[in-house]
């Protein structure tokens, strides 16, 4: 039986608390209850007309165990939260009802089942290597002619007569190479290419100034 049934006997055990009834058992002021209800999903009171809260029995358990969480255990709202989340409603309103909660099950971890994968390689074939022909021997070929012991050639004694020719001096006749002359420029003509230059630089000016005007009239059309 919930321990709200011992708390108001006038009423049955699965009669409806009001917040001030909930307040009044838990000891805490009825915004802590408000504040409890925003930060643990878990509280879900029934709503009347009017916003007016309505505690169910399991209900009032669950606010007891928040608050033995907080108080007495010394846990944080995020520690609540967590407990909540890990160990479930039941667990919490078990604290609420001073029953000693059950130990989680202990976690059995199997041993992971090694599948050895045997892979097998073929090898290559070893590729046969025609050995390299053996190049036939080459035939040395005989001389044709061959030399006559006390052979005597009697044109090759008589030497030839040849004709002897002065020798000319090659020594390199020198060249008189005029050097260059450099004309003259005019004045005249420098002073045209300046004013050639200063035309353009003028025209240059011009533009960027008809550039300008028209910018300035645009400016002041708008």
């Amino acid at each position: 039986m919930s321990s709200a049934a011992y708390a108001y006997p006038h009423k049955s055990a699965e009669a409806f608390r009001t917040i001030s009834e909930v307040a009044s058992e838990l000891d805490v002021p009825q915004h802590v209850l408000r504040f409890w209800e925003s930060r643990f999903t878990q509280i879900k009171p029934v709503k009347r007309a009017g916003g007016r809260r309505f505690y169910r029995p399991e209900d009032v358990d669950l606010l007891k165990g928040i608050r033995a969480l907080l108080y007495s255990d010394g846990f944080t709202i995020k520690g609540v939260q967590k407990v909540l989340k890990e160990r479930g409603l039941r667990h919490v309103a078990d604290v609420g009802r001073g029953e000693k909660p059950q130990a989680p099950a202990p976690v059995v971890i199997e041993k992971p089942v090694v599948i050895e994968k045997i892979v097998y390689v073929e090898k290559p074939a070893p590729v046969m290597v025609a050995p390299a022909p053996i190049p036939a021997p080459v035939k040395k070929s005989r001389a044709h002619l061959r030399a006559v012991p006390d052979m005597s050639l009697p044109f090759f004694d008589e030497p030839v007569p040849t004709r002897e020719f002065p020798v000319l001096d090659t020594a390199p006749i020198p060249v008189a190479v005029p050097e260059p002359v450099a004309e003259p420029v005019s004045e005249t003509v420098q002073a045209d290419v300046l004013a050639a230059e200063e035309r353009e630089r003028l025209e240059e000016l011009l533009d960027e100034l008809g550039g300008l005007k028209s910018r300035l009239q645009a400016a002041r059309s708008r």
